[in-house]
C-alpha cells in the first residue's frame, strides 16, 4: 500500500521571517499570505523557532488597558521578554518542533500531539527548511472519495496483501467507515484484515461481519476431530 507522507501533504513554498525581521513585518507575512504562524531561520535556512499569531497578541495583551478597565496581566521573566519583544527572533517560541519529509501521517500527527503544537517546519537531511505541514494538511487524507478507499482496500488489502479472491470479501465505504462482509481462510485473517485497512488513508473506522473457514486460534487449535469426525478436545498438561 501506498500512504502519503509529509511530503506528499505539506507546502513546499514556505514564507519564513529572519531573527531581525521587525514585529510589524511578520504582522504583514501572516496577513497578506492568509497565514497563522511563519518559521525563523537562521543564515543556514534551518529553523529555529516559529511565530504564531498568539506570540503577536501577547505582545499587544502586556500593553495597559487604555480605559483601565482590565488589570495588566501578570508573566514570568522569560514570557515578559517574549511579550515586548519587537523582532521575530525575541517574539519566537524555541525550538522549533520539526518534522522531515518522509514521515507518515501517523509520526506527524503524534509529534504535533506531543508538543501541543498546530504546525511543523519540515527540513531535510542538513536541517535545512524545505517545506510546512499544519494540522489542517493532515486533515486533507479524510477528504479522500470513498471509492478509491474501497478500491485500494479490495486490491491491495485484501487481494495482494491477505490472498483473498474476488468475491470472497464485500468492501462498502461510506463516510470514511469501512464494513467489511463476507468470508476469509483463517479466524487470525480477522484482526489482520481490520488492520491493514484502519492502515489505508482516508479510512476514519473499520466493521467487519466476517466469517471463517478455519480457527486457527489457541482455543481452536485444542480441537480434533477423532476417528469418526467428531470434534474432541486434546488433553492439556
Amino acid at each position: 500500500m501506498q500512504h502519503r507522507t509529509v511530503q506528499d501533504l505539506m507546502t513546499h513554498g514556505v514564507v519564513h521571517a529572519r531573527p531581525d525581521t521587525p514585529f510589524k513585518a511578520v504582522a504583514a507575512m501572516l496577513s497578506h499570505n492568509d497565514i497563522t504562524a511563519v518559521p525563523v531561520v537562521d543564515d543556514r535556512n534551518c529553523p529555529i523557532g516559529v511565530v504564531s499569531e498568539a506570540d503577536l497578541l501577547r505582545h499587544e495583551a502586556v500593553l495597559p488597558d487604555p480605559e483601565g478597565h482590565a488589570p495588566a496581566l501578570r508573566l514570568r521573566p522569560s514570557d515578559r521578554g517574549r511579550a515586548e519583544a519587537d523582532t521575530a527572533g525575541g517574539l519566537m517560541s524555541t525550538p522549533a518542533i520539526t518534522a522531515r519529509p518522509q514521515w507518515s501521517i501517523v509520526e506527524a500527527a503524534r509529534e504535533m500531539d506531543r508538543h501541543k503544537v498546530k504546525r511543523l517546519p519540515v527540513v531535510d537531511e542538513t536541517g535545512q527548511l524545505v517545506g510546512i505541514v499544519s494540522r489542517s494538511d493532515l486533515l486533507r487524507v479524510f477528504l479522500r472519495q470513498d471509492t478509491a478507499i474501497g478500491e485500494e482496500i479490495t486490491r491491495e488489502v485484501l487481494y495482494r496483501t491477505l490472498q483473498v479472491g474476488p468475491g470472497a470479501v464485500d468492501v462498502t465505504v461510506a463516510d470514511g467507515v469501512v464494513t467489511l462482509r463476507g468470508r476469509v481462510g483463517s479466524k487470525s485473517m480477522v484482526p489482520i484484515a481490520v488492520r491493514l485497512c484502519r492502515a489505508v488513508d482516508g479510512v476514519v473506522t473499520v466493521h467487519q461481519e466476517l466469517e471463517f473457514d478455519a480457527d486457527d486460534s489457541e482455543a481452536g487449535a485444542a480441537e480434533k476431530p477423532n476417528a469418526a469426525g467428531v470434534i474432541g478436545y486434546t488433553r492439556r498438561h
